[in-house]
Protein backbone atom coordinates (compact mmCIF):
# COMPACT_ATOMS: atom_id res chain seq x y z
CA UNK A 1 0.00 0.00 0.00
CA UNK A 2 1.29 3.49 -0.78
CA UNK A 3 2.14 5.88 2.02
CA UNK A 4 0.29 9.20 1.87
CA UNK A 5 2.62 12.17 2.12
CA UNK A 6 2.23 15.93 2.54
CA UNK A 7 4.93 18.55 2.04
CA UNK A 8 4.64 21.79 4.01
CA UNK A 9 6.58 24.57 2.32
CA UNK A 10 6.59 22.94 -1.09
CA UNK A 11 7.25 26.26 -2.83
CA UNK A 12 10.81 26.46 -1.45
CA UNK A 13 13.88 24.76 -2.86
CA UNK A 14 13.89 21.83 -0.43
CA UNK A 15 10.15 21.38 -0.96
CA UNK A 16 10.59 21.22 -4.72
CA UNK A 17 13.47 18.80 -4.27
CA UNK A 18 11.26 16.56 -2.17
CA UNK A 19 8.66 16.55 -4.95
CA UNK A 20 11.31 15.68 -7.53
CA UNK A 21 12.59 12.74 -5.47
CA UNK A 22 9.21 11.41 -4.36
CA UNK A 23 7.95 11.49 -7.96
CA UNK A 24 10.01 8.33 -8.59
CA UNK A 25 9.44 6.71 -5.20
CA UNK A 26 7.68 3.35 -5.52
CA UNK A 27 5.64 3.67 -2.30
CA UNK A 28 5.11 7.38 -1.57
CA UNK A 29 2.15 9.33 -2.90
CA UNK A 30 1.92 13.10 -2.53
CA UNK A 31 -1.54 14.02 -1.24
CA UNK A 32 -1.01 17.68 -0.30
CA UNK A 33 1.40 20.54 -0.94
CA UNK A 34 1.37 23.76 1.02
CA UNK A 35 2.87 27.14 0.20
CA UNK A 36 1.08 29.94 1.97
CA UNK A 37 2.32 32.73 -0.32
CA UNK A 38 1.65 30.64 -3.44
CA UNK A 39 -1.64 29.11 -2.28
CA UNK A 40 -4.11 28.47 -5.09
CA UNK A 41 -1.43 28.02 -7.73
CA UNK A 42 -0.50 24.76 -9.41
CA UNK A 43 2.98 23.52 -8.61
CA UNK A 44 3.85 23.83 -12.30
CA UNK A 45 3.35 27.60 -12.09
CA UNK A 46 5.91 27.85 -9.30
CA UNK A 47 8.31 25.22 -10.68
CA UNK A 48 7.80 24.59 -14.41
CA UNK A 49 10.32 21.72 -14.36
CA UNK A 50 7.68 19.70 -12.46
CA UNK A 51 4.83 20.26 -14.94
CA UNK A 52 4.96 16.64 -16.15
CA UNK A 53 3.77 15.44 -12.73
CA UNK A 54 0.17 15.11 -11.58
CA UNK A 55 0.37 17.11 -8.37
CA UNK A 56 -2.20 18.73 -6.08
CA UNK A 57 -2.37 22.53 -6.15
CA UNK A 58 -0.68 24.48 -3.40
CA UNK A 59 -2.82 25.30 -0.36
CA UNK A 60 -2.26 27.06 2.95
CA UNK A 61 -1.24 25.10 6.03
CA UNK A 62 -4.50 26.17 7.67
CA UNK A 63 -6.43 24.39 4.91
CA UNK A 64 -4.49 21.13 5.17
CA UNK A 65 -6.51 18.05 6.17
CA UNK A 66 -4.21 15.63 8.01
CA UNK A 67 -6.64 12.73 7.93
CA UNK A 68 -5.27 9.79 5.95
CA UNK A 69 -1.70 11.11 5.98
CA UNK A 70 1.14 8.85 7.07
CA UNK A 71 3.98 11.37 7.12
CA UNK A 72 4.51 15.11 6.75
CA UNK A 73 7.72 16.76 5.54
CA UNK A 74 8.12 20.25 6.98
CA UNK A 75 10.23 22.24 4.51
CA UNK A 76 9.36 25.51 6.21
CA UNK A 77 11.52 28.55 7.01
CA UNK A 78 13.45 28.52 10.26
CA UNK A 79 11.37 29.50 13.30
CA UNK A 80 8.18 28.51 11.45
CA UNK A 81 8.28 24.76 12.09
CA UNK A 82 8.23 25.20 15.86
CA UNK A 83 4.91 27.03 15.52
CA UNK A 84 3.38 24.44 13.18
CA UNK A 85 4.63 21.01 14.23
CA UNK A 86 3.03 20.92 17.72
CA UNK A 87 -0.40 21.09 16.06
CA UNK A 88 0.18 18.10 13.75
CA UNK A 89 -1.84 15.06 14.92
CA UNK A 90 0.25 12.58 16.91
CA UNK A 91 -0.60 9.71 14.60
CA UNK A 92 1.20 11.44 11.71
CA UNK A 93 4.97 11.04 11.48
CA UNK A 94 6.97 14.23 10.95
CA UNK A 95 10.32 15.09 9.39
CA UNK A 96 11.45 18.68 9.84
CA UNK A 97 13.97 20.08 7.37
CA UNK A 98 14.44 23.40 9.15
CA UNK A 99 16.90 24.22 11.94
CA UNK A 100 14.19 24.41 14.60
CA UNK A 101 14.73 21.06 16.32
CA UNK A 102 18.33 20.12 15.47
CA UNK A 103 19.76 21.31 18.78
CA UNK A 104 18.70 19.42 21.89
CA UNK A 105 19.60 22.16 24.35
CA UNK A 106 17.19 25.14 24.40
CA UNK A 107 20.03 27.39 25.55
CA UNK A 108 22.17 26.32 22.61
CA UNK A 109 19.29 27.10 20.26
CA UNK A 110 18.90 30.58 21.76
CA UNK A 111 22.64 31.16 21.45
CA UNK A 112 22.93 30.21 17.79
CA UNK A 113 19.55 31.43 16.50
CA UNK A 114 19.11 34.56 18.61
CA UNK A 115 15.68 33.77 20.08
CA UNK A 116 14.08 31.54 22.65
CA UNK A 117 12.58 28.31 21.34
CA UNK A 118 8.78 28.30 21.22
CA UNK A 119 8.33 24.51 21.48
CA UNK A 120 10.88 23.45 24.05
CA UNK A 121 8.84 20.40 25.09
CA UNK A 122 9.23 18.96 21.58
CA UNK A 123 12.98 19.49 21.33
CA UNK A 124 13.63 16.46 23.50
CA UNK A 125 11.35 14.33 21.30
CA UNK A 126 13.22 14.99 18.05
CA UNK A 127 15.68 12.38 16.76
CA UNK A 128 18.67 13.94 15.01
CA UNK A 129 18.35 13.01 11.35
CA UNK A 130 21.84 12.09 10.17
CA UNK A 131 20.80 8.68 8.94
CA UNK A 132 24.08 6.79 8.94
CA UNK A 133 24.70 7.60 12.62
CA UNK A 134 21.15 7.46 14.01
CA UNK A 135 19.60 4.74 11.87
CA UNK A 136 17.96 2.67 14.60
CA UNK A 137 16.64 5.69 16.49
CA UNK A 138 15.15 7.06 13.26
CA UNK A 139 13.55 3.73 12.42
CA UNK A 140 11.42 3.87 15.57
CA UNK A 141 10.86 7.64 15.63
CA UNK A 142 7.69 9.64 15.18
CA UNK A 143 9.56 12.95 14.82
CA UNK A 144 12.93 13.49 13.10
CA UNK A 145 14.88 16.74 12.80
CA UNK A 146 16.96 16.95 9.64
CA UNK A 147 20.52 18.22 9.85
CA UNK A 148 22.04 21.36 8.42
CA UNK A 149 23.65 20.67 5.04
CA UNK A 150 27.01 22.10 6.09
CA UNK A 151 26.92 20.23 9.37
CA UNK A 152 26.09 16.99 7.58
CA UNK A 153 29.05 17.36 5.22
CA UNK A 154 31.42 17.94 8.10
CA UNK A 155 30.08 15.12 10.22
CA UNK A 156 30.45 12.57 7.43
CA UNK A 157 34.13 13.53 7.26
CA UNK A 158 34.77 13.84 10.99
CA UNK A 159 32.53 11.65 13.15
CA UNK A 160 34.32 8.32 12.45
CA UNK A 161 37.70 10.00 13.03
CA UNK A 162 36.62 11.60 16.30
CA UNK A 163 35.07 8.34 17.47
CA UNK A 164 38.22 6.37 16.67
CA UNK A 165 40.53 8.97 18.24
CA UNK A 166 42.82 9.15 15.21
CA UNK A 167 42.97 12.96 14.93
CA UNK A 168 43.89 15.84 17.24
CA UNK A 169 40.53 17.04 18.57
CA UNK A 170 41.94 20.45 19.46
CA UNK A 171 43.16 21.29 15.96
CA UNK A 172 40.35 20.75 13.41
CA UNK A 173 40.24 23.39 10.68
CA UNK A 174 37.37 23.35 8.17
CA UNK A 175 37.27 25.31 4.91
CA UNK A 176 33.76 25.06 3.51
CA UNK A 177 32.44 26.28 0.17
CA UNK A 178 28.70 26.19 -0.48
CA UNK A 179 26.37 27.00 -3.36
CA UNK A 180 23.66 29.65 -3.18
CA UNK A 181 20.58 27.41 -2.88
CA UNK A 182 21.53 26.80 0.75
CA UNK A 183 20.32 30.35 1.44
CA UNK A 184 16.79 29.55 0.22
CA UNK A 185 14.66 31.01 -2.56
CA UNK A 186 13.79 34.40 -1.07
CA UNK A 187 15.29 37.38 -2.89
CA UNK A 188 18.56 38.51 -1.29
CA UNK A 189 20.82 41.27 -2.60
CA UNK A 190 24.09 39.41 -1.97
CA UNK A 191 22.86 36.50 -4.13
CA UNK A 192 22.18 38.60 -7.23
CA UNK A 193 24.06 37.40 -10.29
CA UNK A 194 25.90 40.71 -10.58
CA UNK A 195 27.00 40.45 -6.94
CA UNK A 196 28.14 36.83 -6.89
CA UNK A 197 29.21 36.05 -10.46
CA UNK A 198 33.02 35.85 -10.84
CA UNK A 199 33.25 36.17 -7.08
CA UNK A 200 33.64 34.08 -3.92
CA UNK A 201 32.42 35.54 -0.62
CA UNK A 202 33.24 34.59 2.93
CA UNK A 203 30.39 34.66 5.43
CA UNK A 204 29.86 33.92 9.13
CA UNK A 205 33.61 34.21 9.69
CA UNK A 206 35.15 33.80 13.13
CA UNK A 207 32.97 31.06 14.56
CA UNK A 208 29.54 32.60 14.03
CA UNK A 209 28.00 30.11 11.59
CA UNK A 210 24.83 28.61 13.06
CA UNK A 211 25.70 25.08 12.02
CA UNK A 212 28.58 25.18 14.52
CA UNK A 213 25.95 24.42 17.13
CA UNK A 214 25.46 21.04 15.48
CA UNK A 215 29.19 20.43 15.22
CA UNK A 216 29.57 21.21 18.94
CA UNK A 217 26.64 18.98 19.87
CA UNK A 218 27.45 15.94 17.77
CA UNK A 219 31.26 15.86 17.86
CA UNK A 220 31.35 16.47 21.61
CA UNK A 221 28.83 13.67 22.11
CA UNK A 222 30.96 11.22 20.13
CA UNK A 223 34.21 12.31 21.77
CA UNK A 224 32.85 12.36 25.30
CA UNK A 225 34.46 15.77 25.78
CA UNK A 226 34.14 19.29 24.42
CA UNK A 227 35.14 19.60 20.75
CA UNK A 228 35.10 22.90 18.90
CA UNK A 229 36.11 23.11 15.25
CA UNK A 230 37.34 26.16 13.38
CA UNK A 231 35.05 26.79 10.39
CA UNK A 232 35.38 29.32 7.58
CA UNK A 233 32.48 29.16 5.06
CA UNK A 234 32.53 30.62 1.56
CA UNK A 235 29.66 31.31 -0.85
CA UNK A 236 30.24 30.00 -4.38
CA UNK A 237 28.70 31.28 -7.64
CA UNK A 238 26.97 27.90 -8.10
CA UNK A 239 23.38 26.72 -7.65
CA UNK A 240 23.89 23.56 -5.61
CA UNK A 241 26.64 21.63 -3.85
CA UNK A 242 29.07 21.77 -0.93
CA UNK A 243 32.78 21.02 -0.84
CA UNK A 244 34.49 20.86 2.55
CA UNK A 245 38.24 20.65 3.09
CA UNK A 246 39.31 19.49 6.55
CA UNK A 247 42.87 20.15 7.75
CA UNK A 248 43.66 17.62 10.45
CA UNK A 249 46.53 16.38 12.59
CA UNK A 250 46.76 12.61 12.33
CA UNK A 251 48.35 9.88 10.24
CA UNK A 252 46.78 10.19 6.78
CA UNK A 253 46.83 6.47 6.00
CA UNK A 254 45.16 5.69 9.32
CA UNK A 255 42.61 8.45 8.76
CA UNK A 256 41.77 6.98 5.37
CA UNK A 257 41.45 3.42 6.66
CA UNK A 258 39.21 4.60 9.51
CA UNK A 259 36.82 6.19 7.01
CA UNK A 260 36.93 3.15 4.72
CA UNK A 261 36.02 0.88 7.64
CA UNK A 262 33.28 3.20 8.86
CA UNK A 263 31.48 3.44 5.52
CA UNK A 264 32.26 0.06 4.00
CA UNK A 265 28.63 -1.07 4.21
CA UNK A 266 27.00 2.31 3.55
CA UNK A 267 25.22 2.80 0.23
CA UNK A 268 25.33 6.57 0.06
CA UNK A 269 28.75 7.46 1.54
CA UNK A 270 31.69 6.56 -0.70
CA UNK A 271 35.32 6.81 0.39
CA UNK A 272 37.67 7.25 -2.56
CA UNK A 273 41.02 5.45 -2.91
CA UNK A 274 43.79 7.08 -0.90
CA UNK A 275 45.17 10.17 -2.62
CA UNK A 276 42.03 10.89 -4.68
CA UNK A 277 39.75 13.86 -3.97
CA UNK A 278 36.13 14.41 -5.07
CA UNK A 279 34.51 17.41 -6.72
CA UNK A 280 31.01 18.84 -6.31
CA UNK A 281 29.82 17.66 -9.72
CA UNK A 282 30.53 14.06 -8.75
CA UNK A 283 27.42 14.10 -6.54
CA UNK A 284 25.21 16.76 -8.13
CA UNK A 285 21.46 16.15 -7.59
CA UNK A 286 22.14 12.83 -5.87
CA UNK A 287 21.93 11.35 -2.39
CA UNK A 288 25.61 10.47 -2.33
CA UNK A 289 28.47 11.88 -0.28
CA UNK A 290 32.02 11.33 -1.52
CA UNK A 291 35.06 11.59 0.75
CA UNK A 292 38.74 11.71 -0.19
CA UNK A 293 41.90 11.66 1.94
CA UNK A 294 45.32 12.99 0.99
CA UNK A 295 48.53 12.99 3.01
CA UNK A 296 50.51 16.18 3.54
CA UNK A 297 54.21 16.75 2.84
CA UNK A 298 54.54 17.15 6.61
CA UNK A 299 54.17 13.80 8.39
CA UNK A 300 51.27 13.57 10.78
CA UNK A 301 48.92 15.77 8.78
CA UNK A 302 45.93 14.77 6.66
CA UNK A 303 43.57 16.60 4.32
CA UNK A 304 40.04 15.19 4.13
CA UNK A 305 37.68 16.45 1.41
CA UNK A 306 33.93 15.77 1.49
CA UNK A 307 31.31 16.72 -1.10
CA UNK A 308 27.54 16.42 -1.21
CA UNK A 309 24.56 18.12 -2.80
CA UNK A 310 23.10 20.47 -0.21
CA UNK A 311 19.54 20.05 -1.50
CA UNK A 312 19.65 16.26 -1.75
CA UNK A 313 21.97 14.40 0.63
CA UNK A 314 22.20 17.55 2.75
CA UNK A 315 18.45 18.01 3.08
CA UNK A 316 15.61 16.52 1.00
CA UNK A 317 17.31 13.27 0.04
CA UNK A 318 18.33 12.78 3.65
CA UNK A 319 14.70 13.41 4.63
CA UNK A 320 13.41 10.75 2.21
CA UNK A 321 16.08 8.32 3.43
CA UNK A 322 14.79 8.86 6.96
CA UNK A 323 11.15 8.58 5.86
CA UNK A 324 11.94 5.20 4.31
CA UNK A 325 13.17 3.96 7.67
CA UNK A 326 10.24 5.45 9.59
CA UNK A 327 7.70 3.86 7.22
CA UNK A 328 9.47 0.49 7.02
CA UNK A 329 10.51 0.84 3.39
CA UNK A 330 13.86 -0.01 1.83
CA UNK A 331 16.24 2.74 2.93
CA UNK A 332 17.38 3.35 -0.65
CA UNK A 333 13.88 3.57 -2.18
CA UNK A 334 13.56 6.50 -4.58
CA UNK A 335 17.15 7.58 -3.97
CA UNK A 336 19.36 5.57 -6.29
CA UNK A 337 19.38 8.01 -9.22
CA UNK A 338 22.90 8.64 -10.46
CA UNK A 339 24.39 12.11 -10.07
CA UNK A 340 23.69 14.54 -12.91
CA UNK A 341 26.85 15.21 -14.94
CA UNK A 342 28.08 17.53 -16.28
Amino acid sequence: MPHNIAILGASGYTGAELVRIIATHPSFEIKALTGDRKAGQPMSAVYPHLRHLDLPDLITIADLDYSGLDLVFCALPHATSQAVIPSIPKNVKVIDLSADFRLRDPEAYAKWYGKAHDAVAMQADAVYGLTEFYREEIRGARFVAGTGCNAATGQYALVPLVKAGVIDLDDIILDLKAATSGAGRSAKEHLLLSELSENVKLYSVGGTHRHLGEFDQELSKVAGRDVQVQLTPHLLPAARGIILTCYLKGDAARVHQTLVDAYMKETFVKVLPFGEVPQMKDVRASNFCHIGVVGDRKPGRATVVAVLDNLTKGSSGQAVQNANLMLDEEETAGLMSAPVYP
